[in-house]
């Protein structure tokens, strides 16, 4: 089964670069979507939510503070699963 791609709401203003700079740097794979797309759907108006946010499998992620906190644990899991990698191949053998 292949994972979800994190959609990342943007706006194109200084923090939604950021965010997208910091998401590539991170080599997260991700789904942009410019939230003026959402006044042009079937639902019109803008929504509520702000520019950048990241809604992920792991949850939601507003602002780019919440940007910054998904990527590091993204990370941290990432390590995580490398230890667990590493410890079950070593005990394999015993």
């Amino acid at each position: 089964m292949k994972n979800r791609k994190p959609v990342l709401i943007v706006d194109y203003g200084p923090d939604s670069l950021k965010a997208i700079k910091l998401l590539r740097e991170s080599d997260i794979e991700f789904v942009e979507y410019d939230i003026r797309k959402f006044a042009e759907s079937c639902c019109g108006g803008l929504p509520t939510t702000k520019a950048p946010s990241v809604f992920a499998p792991e949850g939601v992620f507003k602002k780019l503070s919440g940007v910054e906190e998904y990527v590091a644990s993204v990370a941290a899991a990432a390590v995580a699963s490398k230890k667990s990698i590493q410890s079950e191949s070593e005990s394999a053998y015993w």
